[in-house]
Parts: C-alpha cells; structure tokens; sequence
C-alpha cells in the first residue's frame, strides 16, 4: 500500500495534526458515488514553479524576536519557522527598506535634518538593521539555504518628497536618479552581510498615501519613469542580478500593473501584488496579458477583523489556494511576529488590529504560534522551492485544492471544505492508487505523496 503522509486541520484545538494512517479512510459510510467528491491530478498540465511562502521581519518583528524572548525561544522559534526539515521551511522573507508602519519609529536609511539633501548619499547607512533584523534574516538562511530575500520601501527619505517627510508626498523627480542609488547602496549593503537580496519593489502600495505612517503615493506613470529610466539602469551599472517586481498593490488595480508593463516591460520582471482589495483572479489577467512576467503575492494580514477561528484559518486557506493558482510563485503574509498589542507600530498610528506568524507577549516572555502560522505550515512544510504546479481539478467548486510536484518526485496536495457540511473527497493521482478521505466542514488537509 501506497504511503502516504497527511495533515488536518478541523479546528483550533485540532491544528495541522499528523494524521495517524488508520484515520485516512472516510469516518462515513460512502452510500453513492455520487456522494463522493473526486479530486483528480495530472502531472502533465504544469503551471508556476515556485519560490516559496514567507512573511516579514518588519522593526517591530525583529524587535520582539531578536529582544524580547530568550536564546531559547529564539532558537526554536526560528527552527519552526524555517528548518525545512524541523519546521514548516518558510522559504521568503519580504523585509521593508526602512521603517513600515509596524516600526517602533519612523526611520530610512538617509535620514537628514529639514531642508538638506544628499545627492551623493554620502550619509547612508543601514546601521539600524544590523542590531535585529539583518541577524534574524542571516540566522533564517542557515537554517533554509533555500531562503529568498524581497524588499520593499514604504518610502524615500524625507528630503527626497513632495513633504519633506516619510508621511504622504511623492517622489520628486530631480531625485529619481538618487532613489535609484538608494536601491543599489542597500543591495550592495545587504550583500556585504552575506544576504543576496533576490527582488525588490519600487513602492509597497503606490497608491495608498496613509497620513499616520510611511508612506509614498507612486501612479502607474511615475513607476514607470523611475523603472525605465533610473533603477534598472542603475542595476545594470553595477551588475546587479535583483529582480524588479512593479505595483505591489492590491488586486482591484489591474490597470496600474497593465500600464506598467506596457511601457517598462523589458525592464520589470513580473508584479507583486497584496489581497486588501480585489480578487485573485487578476493576477491571471495580467500574467495572461505579458506571459513570462513573474506573478508574486507580497503581503496579506490576518487580524481582529477577521473573527477566529473558522473564518480567520479559512480565509488563509481559501484565498492561500486562489493565490497559487493564479501563477503565484510566492505566498507571503505580513509580520513575523507582533505583541500582545498587535504591535509595536510607529507613534500616532493609533490601534492595530494585524495579526502576527507568532505572538510575543513583552509583559510574560510568552510565545503563541497563530493561526496564521499553521495556515502557512499546510502550505509551506509540503510545497517545497522550485515545487511546479500540476494540474488539479475537483468536481465540487466547494472543495478548493491546488497540487504541486516537488523536485524529489513527490506530490503535494492542498485541499478545503469551504461547504457548512461533511464530504468524502476520492483523490485520484497517476500511476498511484486512489485515496478517500472526509473532510469536515471548513477543514483543511494536506497530503504529501511518496517520491517517484
């Protein structure tokens, strides 16, 4: 008998559990086929390869990881989050250049008093990164060489803007050619610490100018000057491999991607793209539209706005299954790791309702892992990098799946209930015989198949 090795998760005290072999057969008498749902996969249909699943060491993250919790938690903590093997492997980590609006202040890498500049940048320094979070993301690639590296700015220094401040304004363009340095200087920067920075966007959420924390309104015209004309010209100077993802924005702006692609497609990798607006589908309506331009999904939050349990985990898992197949080849959440207090945030941001991988409590030292962490292990700790999208196909629309071959040969499936009822589920796979299982309403499994 074929064995396999499957995950289930059907509430909050029952969370990504390793199924015991005796458990895989349906708990239901099967009366009918026609009661049973089929779920069938075809290695020979392929679709994205993939770079991985992540989240991010934001200042407030890598605070709380690296200073508030002890060597030991530290090192386990670590290890779950990505030890391959000891863990759920997370294999990106999308890092903001310089302070984000979950950042304990408001911070860039070049940082002047009012009313002076730096055309040479002769001032910059990512010495705020190497107390927390460049050690965090150094210990993250020993544990998975694997690792991918993104980066994405919340905004150019003040003195660079349309406010003379990190909060709203835009981008001046007599300092577009220093932006662009700006870039090359923290790639350079991170590379001396051992840390290759694989790719960047030019603005996290460009068209979102928040008044409370950093922030740079960007439209689709001015990316696309600053890509064309100024940073990829400047990575190509200085022999810079870093891919440039455009937009980093939510689903309900297609156009903004579209227009950049038109105009700065030879110079823009693929597009990033956030889940606060919009649906999944678009990711597929611009990959269709410039084939060969990378699609990534950067960030999406859970929180208090989504009510626990069975809403919060489901969301991640529905909408984690949408993402992937749609052509995304990274699935990356927002903090790594937040408070008792959703926080720390920058000063003035007010109250925070995101929720973090793990939660740190600065007043106990307690360590929580969130439902956010065992959303990403059914994906993470069976989708392994460079894993490709194969075809899967589900005769019922309420049980959501997506199913990758892993490099080693083996196959990782991901399957949701989203119905309010039970269902038996009859997985068909090639060359390997069926398995039934029954999902209860709002589950998720994972089943990882034997290498070839």
């Amino acid at each position: 008998m074929t064995t396999f090795k499957m995950f289930k998760t059907t509430g909050e005290n029952d969370l990504f559990r390793l199924v015991p072999p005796e458990e895989y057969n349906p708990i239901k008498s099967m009366d009918a086929d026609s009661m049973v749902v089929t779920v069938q996969l075809d290695d020979r249909q392929t679709y994205q390869e993939m770079d991985g699943f992540g989240a991010s060491f934001t200042d407030a993250a890598a605070y709380l990881m690296n200073q508030k919790i002890t060597h030991e938690q530290r090192v386990e903590v670590m290890s779950r989050l990505f030890h391959p093997t000891e863990g759920i492997g997370l294999s990106v980590i999308r890092n903001p250049m310089g302070a984000s609006d979950y950042a304990r202040t408001v911070y860039s890498y070049n940082d002047l008093p009012d009313h002076q500049t730096d055309p040479e940048l002769a001032g910059f320094s990512i010495a705020h990164d190497e107390a927390d979070i460049i050690p965090l993301t150094r210990q993250a690639l020993a544990l998975n060489p694997e690792l991918k590296l993104f980066a994405s700015p919340w905004s150019a220094p003040g003195w660079m803007k349309t406010s003379g401040s990190m909060i709203t304004g835009q981008l001046k363009p007599e300092w577009y050619s220093a932006y662009a340095e700006y870039f090359v200087k923290y790639i350079q920067s991170y590379a001396a610490h051992g840390l290759p920075i694989y790719a960047i966007t030019p603005q996290n959420e460009a068209l979102y100018e928040p008044g409370h924390y950093p922030g740079m309104l960007m439209p689709a015209e001015a990316q696309t000057e600053f890509i064309f004309n100024h940073l990829k010209p400047a990575f190509v100077r200085n022999n810079l491999d870093t891919k440039i993802l455009c937009y980093d924005h939510n689903w309900d702006r297609p156009d903004y991607p579209l227009t950049v692609l038109e105009h700065a497609g030879e110079a823009v990798d693929g597009v990033a793209w956030h889940w606060y607006g919009g649906d999944a589908s678009a990711q597929s309506k611009v990959y269709e539209a410039f084939a060969g331009k990378e699609v990534h999904f950067t960030e999406g939050s859970g929180g208090e706005w989504i009510p626990p349990f069975e809403q919060a985990f489901s969301n991640v898992i529905r909408t984690g299954i949408h993402i992937l197949r749609n052509y995304s080849k990274s699935l990356v959440l927002w903090n790594m790791a937040l408070d008792e207090h959703n926080g720390p945030t920058v000063p003035g941001f007010g109250q925070s309702t995101c929720r973090g991988i793990v939660q740190i409590n600065q007043q106990t030292g307690e360590l929580v892992y969130t439902l956010d962490y065992y959303a990403l292990a059914h994906f993470s700790a069976l989708i392994r990098p460079k894993a490709v999208q194969i075809q899967s196909v589900s005769s019922d629309d309420s049980i959501c799946t997506v199913a990758f071959r892993n490099t080693d040969g083996s196959t990782a499936l991901v399957l949701f209930n989203d119905e309010q009822e039970g269902k038996q589920v009859k997985i068909e796979m090639q060359d390997q015989e069926s398995l039934v299982v029954y999902m209860e309403s709002k589950s998720a499994i994972s089943i990882l198949t034997p290498k070839d």
